[in-house]
């Protein structure tokens, strides 16, 4: 599962020099799986993607955002035992709490896809026309919220899955 490189749209890239490696502070020593630190380059690749993909994503429909939200769930239940393992290597946190936030993480990206397909998020208002308004006419307006673009999160280190990767943070914006 861990390869340690960036992946960047639908490719995997490792072009910086600068590697790292994780520590299981449960037992203090470096976990096996080494990373590429991304270049400027890999940066700016990844954020004209984010911005191509924004332009598209912008115009999907609220179930076609909530399909895409409940396949990330989906796929990240897929990973099993596989993600609990590397969470508790990482954290030193214990397995329940590893299961729990997992379930958690999930649950919020369900939510979310419920919230979204339900659509009251857009906030639609409608302030009818008056042609008869006097001094001068009322104009019919229409105000509703849109995406504004990409977005960056910065996650919280101690809750790695329900508050950062694809949690409630990532999963609203």
């Amino acid at each position: 599962m861990i390869t340690g490189e960036n992946f960047i749209g639908f490719k995997r890239s490792s072009k910086g020099h600068i590697k790292y490696r994780t520590t299981n502070p449960r037992i203090n020593t470096e976990n096996e799986w080494e990373f590429s630190e991304a270049t400027v380059d890999e940066i700016n690749e990844a954020m004209s993607l984010a911005v191509e993909a924004f332009n598209k994503y912008k115009t999907y429909s609220g179930n076609e955002k909530a399909k895409f939200l409940r396949a990330i769930a989906e796929e990240i239940e897929a990973l099993g035992d596989e993600l609990i393992d590397v969470f508790c290597k990482e954290t030193a946190l214990p397995q329940g709490r590893a299961m729990g936030e997992r379930g958690r993480t999930t649950g919020q990206l369900r939510k979310f896809a419920d919230y979204v397909e339900e659509g009251s998020w857009i906030e639609a208002t409608i302030d009818q026309a008056d042609p008869d308004r006097e001094p001068m006419p009322k104009s019919d307006i229409r105000k509703m919220l849109v995406p504004i673009g990409p977005i960056a999160v910065f996650g919280a280190s101690n809750f790695p899955l329900a508050f950062s990767t694809a949690g409630g943070d990532t999963a609203s914006a």
